[in-house]
């Protein structure tokens, strides 16, 4: 079973701070919404951001929308041997169930995690919800996944050949693997300390869905799943 963390996700509501900024209240009268409950999106709101602490992290939900639908469509998870969490930059993680099938289309898939960041599950059903969002740091997510063995794939970790690092954790029971979902700047301090290994896959930065589509690939071959 392989465990992946999408670590400091951006994706979270508007803040509170730019509300109020002309950018995010033009886009969400045009889109019939209260501000507050709107998708943070450096598209939209790229001027507003610029208040924000880290701002340069945040604002771009289209990475994990991405991250996600390679994932949740590998045969790895179609066996059942993948687990899926998002922590996002402002704390909450998202548990995301390995049938759920996401929007395609980025509207959509936006629409939707502004519903799951208010309502904070989807559907809400409390028993059947497919996506649900809990407020807790990066070590408490590590601490429930409770693994066996932690690599950080990193620009800034030691150098390895990802065929051979699948063939490693392939051997372990409960292995969780941790990539960034944000857009650019290493990552933080907290996400490192958690990690037993920081491991780079490529001499340059790679964004984030090509590290997961490649990382289960290698992984599905070295345990013989394709």
């Amino acid at each position: 079973m392989l465990n992946i963390l999408f670590a400091e996700t951006a994706l979270e509501l508007v803040p509170k701070e730019i509300t109020r900024h002309p950018a995010v209240r033009r886009n969400a009268k045009k889109m019939g919404k209260n501000p507050e409950h709107c998708l943070l999106d450096r598209n939209l709101h790229h001027y507003a951001m610029l208040r924000l602490l880290n701002s340069e992290k945040r604002g771009r939900p289209d990475i994990i929308h991405f991250c996600l639908l390679e994932a949740l469509g590998s045969p790895l998870n179609k066996v059942g041997k993948l687990t899926i969490t998002a922590h996002t930059y402002d704390d909450n993680t998202i548990n995301i169930m390995p049938e759920v099938r996401l929007p395609r289309d980025c509207l959509r898939f936006n629409n939707l995690m502004e519903q799951l960041l208010t309502e904070k599950q989807v559907p809400q059903k409390p028993e059947l919800p497919l996506l649900k969002i809990e407020k807790n740091d990066i070590k408490k997510v590590k601490d429930n996944i409770n693994p066996t063995k932690t690599i950080v794939l990193t620009s800034h970790g030691k150098l390895n050949n990802l065929k051979e690092l699948c063939r490693k954790i392939s051997q372990e029971s409960k292995p969780l693997v941790i990539i960034g979902a944000y857009p650019t700047g290493p990552m933080d301090k907290k996400t490192l300390d958690i990690a037993d290994e920081m491991i780079s896959i490529y001499p340059e930065t790679l964004e984030a869905w090509v590290i997961t589509s490649r990382l289960i690939y290698e992984y599905e071959q070295a345990t013989g799943i394709i």
